[in-house]
């Protein structure tokens, strides 16, 4: 998986645990793809901030610090789709 991939759907199921915290999956999803930025890219996330439309994710690799956008619609859609599912919400 290319390393923007991997950052977008960590995001995306961090963005899930955050609004849902008590929910277990997403938790683990959280910690396996910080684990594949890790080991197969080399990728810490120092940060997520939401800026209007936008997140903007903080990383670092090989000592250099990034950042990448990511729109905040694609974002939260699994957000949405999991809300919307009445199987989800028991």
């Amino acid at each position: 998986m290319q390393l923007m991939d991997t950052l977008f759907n960590w995001l995306q199921i961090k963005v899930v645990w955050d609004a849902r915290p008590a929910d277990r999956s997403a938790k683990d999803t959280v910690e396996f793809f910080a684990q594949m930025l890790r080991e197969d890219h080399g990728v810490e996330v120092t940060g997520v901030t939401l800026e209007g439309d936008h997140y903007l994710v903080q990383f670092e690799k090989d000592g250099q610090t990034s950042e990448q956008r990511f729109e905040r619609e694609a974002v939260e859609q699994l957000l949405s789709f999991i809300e919307s599912e009445p199987k989800f919400n028991q």
